[in-house]
């Protein structure tokens, strides 16, 4: 005869996620992300050259290095949110959150792409480049986080507790 506490534990251990999947999911979000994102900046900054694939790669693992960065904020923001706004449905606490982590990881996306693609030597073009790249990339920076905010981000947070 079997415990039904040995039965329940099994399951619950076979049920956790390996953290492997957990890091390759975040790796994927922010791959596509800020793929996406440091694309239009570059494109914003430089045009569409021949050397915009060069460029842009250049631009993408500058914004790699501070992207975990990114997952850390949202994860404090989170946190933040949910206590000074508590009453309010997660729906719009998640479009906040998003709205905010967007203008914030734009802006530091945008700053990392000017000074791969522009570099320091002007301090006006620098600004320009990274005003540029922000604004240019605004609308599809806000686009993924009303997506991610509304579907993906419960969805993600389930799987990481899982």
């Amino acid at each position: 005869m079997t415990d039904n506490t040995d039965t329940l534990v099994l399951t619950e251990a076979a049920a956790k996620t390996p953290i492997i999947y957990k890091i390759l999911l975040g790796l994927t979000l922010m791959g596509v992300i800020g793929g996406a994102l440091t694309a239009v900046m570059t494109y914003m900054n430089v045009g569409y050259t021949e050397t915009f694939f060069t460029d842009w790669r250049k631009a993408f693992f500058s914004a790699l290095t501070i992207m975990p960065v990114g997952i850390i904020m949202m994860g404090l923001l989170t946190k933040l949110f949910e206590k000074l706004l508590p009453d309010t449905h997660h729906h719009k606490r998640n479009l906040l959150i998003g709205g905010v982590m967007a203008v914030i990881m734009e802006s530091i996306l945008a700053f990392s792409t000017a000074a791969s693609m522009i570099g320091f030597a002007s301090k006006s073009e620098f600004l320009m480049g990274w005003f540029d790249g922000f604004i240019g990339a605004l609308p599809v920076g806000l686009a993924i986080m009303v997506v991610m905010s509304l579907t993906i981000k419960p969805k993600i947070e389930a799987f990481m507790k899982s």
